[in-house]
């Protein structure tokens, strides 16, 4: 029931990811959970060879001491754990924001309990917006996310991972979506009473019609 529950389609699902950066993250947590059933997996075997074996008869003599504890105790559980952390290293490294590469850039600004954006306008001039973030469809965009009072965390969870917004310190994370639509965002860092409300949506747009950057009604691509 429970992994049942946990692939439930939405717009906060990490597991219904509508971006590069997303499918990545959700390709990774299926990873971990495969490694995790098959390490999973050798436990249970040796506690059930532990209670089938013959009185007096220690498991590892079936197979041999090195099979169970060097081959598969050790071995197998490093490769598995090995294997995860590194794509999760590959991961993390492939959706860094890399100099001299082509992306818009927008701000976020976060402060208690609401979110500020800055982002280019139709013509090329910085619109302000409070509460949505207005990007093109098919494009990275890098989002400066920056705290005016206590730590938050910007979160898209279909789009990209999570990044703190510090006080004092700007921090750099980049999105994209793959088709035109309204995305649900999170603050991911409870920051006192209001936390609850403090939530945002990110509008990807068809980037031959851009939408009214200033009306929060007008939903365009969505």
């Amino acid at each position: 029931m429970v992994p049942a529950l946990a692939a439930c389609e939405g717009p906060l699902s990490t597991l219904s990811p509508q971006g590069p950066a997303a499918a990545d993250i959700a390709s990774l947590w299926w990873a971990m959970l495969a490694g995790a059933a098959l390490i999973t997996c050798l436990v249970l075997a040796l506690v059930w060879r532990a209670f089938v074996r013959a009185p007096g008869k220690a498991p590892t003599e079936v197979l041999g001491e090195a099979f169970w504890i060097k081959g598969m105790g050790l071995g197998f559980s490093f490769t598995v754990l090995f294997a995860v952390v590194g794509a999760g290293i590959w991961t993390g490294e492939r959706h860094l924001p890399r100099p001299g590469t082509e992306a818009m850039r927008v701000e976020a600004t976060a402060r208690q309990w609401a979110w500020r954006f800055r982002q280019p306008g139709p013509d090329g001039t910085m619109v302000e917006t409070e509460g949505r973030l207005h990007i093109p469809a098919g494009q990275p965009v890098d989002v400066v996310i920056r705290s005016q009072d206590v730590i938050h965390s910007f979160w898209v969870p279909q789009l990209a991972g999570k990044m703190d917004a510090l006080p004092g310190r700007d921090t750099l994370l980049r999105i994209e979506a793959f088709r035109p639509g309204l995305y649900q965002g999170r603050s991911a860092e409870f920051s006192g009473t209001g936390y609850a409300g403090m939530v945002f949506e990110v509008l990807a747009y068809d980037p031959a019609s851009p939408p009214d950057f200033t009306s929060t009604d007008g939903r365009g691509a969505e």
